[in-house]
């Protein structure tokens, strides 16, 4: 019983600790290119969420993400990745990419919910940007990124 308690408490400490740091911090810009399936490309100027806060925290209450903007998702291993909108009242969508710039997959979200948004492989990057973008900007599963970071 006690250990219980002692790991609830640790997972609340944690997630607090996470949303504090989050807000706290500048996350660095980079731009990448995304080669489509035509050979064209275009630009995303992208924070990038590095650190499991910044991971936690994302684009949580943030109001407006310009156009041509997201957010990349770095992580250590490849895995099946699991996000949701808690407290994200801007629309994304999102784009699974797997370890060798691939999109994988591209899913729109909606604002606030708390229901999960899945890669259906194993990744080890992910793109929010702003709803609509990857259509707009005729991107597509199969185009990859050029991560060079």
């Amino acid at each position: 019983m006690k250990t219980k308690i002692c790991f609830i408490f640790s997972i609340i400490f944690l997630m607090c600790t996470a949303l504090v740091s989050a807000k706290g911090f500048k996350l660095e810009k980079k731009d990448f290119s995304i080669i489509r399936s035509d050979g064209t490309s275009v630009v995303v100027r992208a924070e990038l969420a590095v650190t499991p806060e910044a991971r936690a925290f994302g684009f949580m209450e943030r109001k407006k993400i310009p156009s041509g903007t997201g957010m990349l998702f770095v992580f250590e291993n490849d895995q099946i990745l699991h996000f949701w909108m808690k407290n994200t009242p801007h629309p994304l969508s999102i784009a699974f990419i797997t370890s060798d710039g691939r999109i994988k997959d591209i899913f729109d979200m909606t604002p606030y919910s708390l229901s999960d948004t899945n890669s259906t492989g194993y990744v080890r990057y992910a793109l929010e940007v702003p709803q609509g973008w990857f259509k707009e900007q005729n991107i597509k599963t199969g185009d990859r990124i050029v991560l060079d970071f």
